[in-house]
């Protein structure tokens, strides 16, 4: 009996366990597809993803559940606008410019910060609209200071070959070219690559501040002609005495109506939950931030005969 009773009480047992693994799995498989192509979710909010805030006064850089909300500007008046559980701008900037075409088509130039800047992004702009992308890329900044144009190991200071198509290193070794490469992204986006090499890093002198190659190993680059040739558009855009005024404008026209809503409407949370529901509470934000700057606009220039060309 004491025999029967414990093999009684093993399957019992190994059945809880099944039942236990198979009630998870379900669970798992439904949190699954909640989260979709996004990498968590929120319990309480299901359309929301954790993400990083601005505003971490523990410096710790926790993760709270939130919206990524896209806002299209001009003069400070908000045009269009959409929420999306992307953390990252880049993701969300495409389908942006989808919705705005839609609905009110788009301007001549589109000015972003560098947040948006991605090969995809820009080749989106210049082969699929008919407006100007005015974006710096993410490293635009970093390239300007001395630090950059003095280091020596960084492949933009060191001299390039055109016509047979090589490098020459600090140590005056050729990185030559050695074969192509093909990446695609989790979106499907595919870059192409030109990788260079160099002919011998053996007994460099440099080899510790040039390369993290191991040993037997040689220094290699990888090159994506395409991004490079963006870089330099971009550049020109920027600095152009033409179009350098409408990214030193983004910062005035587009951090004001955020800073305006957060400081002054002190609206820094949402009350709802759902993305349908956040989309509407985050249209009536902007309709009143509109309603005030109007009202502000038509106060500062009433009785004067320019207030038709300023509102």
């Amino acid at each position: 009996r004491k025999l029967l009773r414990k093999e009684k009480s093993e399957v019992h047992k190994q059945k809880k366990r099944f039942d236990d693994f198979a009630q998870r799995k379900m669970s798992y498989e439904e949190q699954l597809v909640i989260m979709g192509v996004r990498n968590s979710f929120s319990k309480t909010d299901h359309d929301a993803t954790f993400m990083r805030m601005k505003e971490d006064h523990m410096l710790n850089g926790q993760l709270k559940p939130g919206y990524n909300i896209q806002l299209a500007t001009e003069n400070q008046f908000a045009l269009a606008y959409d929420c999306y559980p992307n953390p990252t701008d880049t993701r969300t900037f495409i389908p942006f410019l989808e919705k705005i075409e839609s609905k009110i088509g788009l301007p001549e130039n589109i000015v972003a910060d560098a947040g948006y800047a991605s090969e995809e992004n820009y080749c989106y702009v210049l082969d699929e609209t008919e407006s100007t992308p005015i974006i710096p890329h993410q490293g635009y900044l970093k390239e300007k200071k001395r630090a950059h144009k003095q280091n020596q190991f960084h492949r933009d200071n060191w001299t390039y070959n055109e016509l047979d198509d090589y490098y020459i290193c600090p140590n005056q070794k050729r990185v030559v070219f050695s074969h192509y490469s093909q990446r695609k992204d989790r979106n499907g986006f595919i870059r192409n690559f030109k990788i260079y090499e160099c002919e011998d890093c053996t007994g460099c002198p440099l080899r510790e501040k040039c390369t993290k190659a191991k040993e037997g190993k040689n220094r290699r680059l990888n090159i994506n002609p395409t991004w490079e040739y963006i870089k330099i558009k971009a550049n020109e855009k920027i600095e152009s005495k033409e179009t350098a005024s409408y990214y030193a404008q983004r910062k005035i026209d587009v951090e004001t109506v955020f800073g305006n809503i957060k400081q002054n409407m002190k609206f820094k949370r949402f009350h709802v939950r759902g993305a349908e529901k956040i989309f509407k509470e985050m249209g009536l934000v902007f309709l009143a931030h509109n309603f005030r700057k109007l009202v502000t606009r038509v106060r500062k220039y009433e009785g004067k005969t320019i207030i038709q060309n300023q509102i």
